[in-house]
């Protein structure tokens, strides 16, 4: 079992998730993050830390979509360890439904 990130992550990118991962498994998108499956310890301290619930464990129904993603996208971007400030704008998107559609970005974001 691994835990994911899915799209309710997207435009809000709280990383209050990545402060307490004990292994580092987080990697940063242009405007969300995903966790690396491989590298995750499955320990589930992430998933009460995240404002907007955007992270499941795979075993979930919900999940299969997003484990793909988590590993295409953990491979590509950098990783990151430390808490950042969310984006000024994280609230308005928090509980919007379709936000992989409209707003999902594969560019990287800034890492550490």
């Amino acid at each position: 079992m691994t835990y994911i990130v899915t799209e309710a992550c997207i435009k809000c990118k709280y990383t209050d998730c990545v402060e307490v991962c004990p292994v580092d498994c987080f990697y940063e998108g242009e405007n969300m993050l995903v966790i690396h499956p491989d590298e995750c310890i499955d320990c589930g301290v992430c998933e009460p830390e995240c404002p907007p619930e955007a992270i499941l464990p795979d075993t979930d129904s919900e999940a299969d979509r997003w484990l793909t993603l988590n590993k295409d996208f953990s491979e590509a971007w950098p990783n990151i360890t430390r808490r950042k400030e969310p984006p000024a704008d994280a609230d308005k998107y928090r509980d919007e439904g379709g936000k992989y559609e409209k707003y999902f970005s594969d560019q990287p974001g800034s890492g550490d």
